[in-house]
């Protein structure tokens, strides 16, 4: 399981990752706000503004104060990260 730090040194599931928006439009916050009600948000901003609101498969909302470009950056990243291991891994194996 890959994590995302989401700031703060929070982190969540990159795997698990639906969408991640920004907070202005009015229905990111009706799901805001409808997860509010049902239990389901998460906020990670230590007080900060809102900025990226992460939609998770689990239909848990998670409420960053980062950019939701810096956490796409991340998250790519991540990935690239993990290509570039499985590409040493195969090279590695192909001389062994």
């Amino acid at each position: 399981m890959k994590l995302v730090n989401i700031g703060f040194g929070n982190m969540v599931s990159a795997g698990r990752i639906i969408a991640i928006a920004g907070q202005e439009s009015a229905p990111i916050k009706r799901v805001i706000q409808l997860a509010r009600e049902g239990g389901s948000l998460i906020d990670a901003t230590y007080g900060r503004k809102t900025k990226a609101v992460i939609i998770m498969d689990s239909g848990h909302v998670v409420l960053s104060a980062l950019q939701p470009e810096a956490l796409a950056l991340r998250l790519d990243q991540d990935r690239e990260r993990e290509k570039e291991e499985e590409k040493k891994e195969e090279a590695e194996s192909e001389y062994e």
